[in-house]
């Protein structure tokens, strides 16, 4: 007895159908595209904010062995940026402090009130009720700033709640921060 699948017309039509496709995608290969063209889109996409012409030319980026997407990204040799497998964007205390430079980007940040600075500059995480303000491109999950009424950065993070329930909540974590200016020994960059 034969144990194959009865060749029917409809068989024999998807089989035909699955080989076109993988043939189509193995001859598929990726647009050849700037790296820094790339970031900026990415950059202008994900923070809402339009850097085409101020962002600076020299750029180094790091590239994967494996797969050969951008790791992360430095300007003059400090770390701006590492991209996230989602997509995201994880930018470093240097990187925030270039970003904030563009009005726009204001509507990324977190202020906090006085009290809370010196622990969220060692690195510790916001709590809702020292929230002063938050800007309308703050969401959960979202990578934010937190910065002072004076425009400095104090540190990076990722926002645990959306800004609507930073400024209604009294109690709970607002951003988990994952780098202040004196949590470790970082340099004192100057911009």
């Amino acid at each position: 007895m034969n144990n194959y699948i009865k060749e029917t017309p409809i068989n024999f039509h998807i089989r035909n159908i699955l080989l076109d496709n993988y043939r189509y995608k193995k001859r598929l290969k990726p647009l050849p595209l700037n790296p820094r063209h790339k970031l900026i889109n990415h950059i202008s996409v994900l923070f809402d904010t339009n850097v085409n012409e101020e962002f600076p030319s020299e750029i180094q980026c790091e590239f994967s062995k494996r797969t050969g997407r951008i790791k992360n990204f430095s300007i003059e040799s400090n770390l701006f940026a590492t991209l996230r497998k989602d997509g995201g964007l994880a930018l470093s205390i240097f990187g925030a402090k270039m970003m904030v430079k563009y009005t726009q980007f204001r509507e990324n940040c977190v202020i906090p009130k006085d009290e809370a600075i010196p622990f969220i500059s060692e690195g510790r995480s916001l709590f809702c009720k020292h929230v002063e303000w938050c800007g309308k491109n703050v969401k959960n999950g979202s990578d934010v700033v937190v910065i002072d009424n004076r425009n400095e950065v104090l540190a990076v993070g990722k926002a645990i709640c959306g800004n609507k329930m930073m400024k209604k909540f009294d109690s709970g974590v607002a951003v988990k921060i994952r780098e202040g200016i004196k949590s470790r020994n970082t340099q004192q960059y100057q911009i």
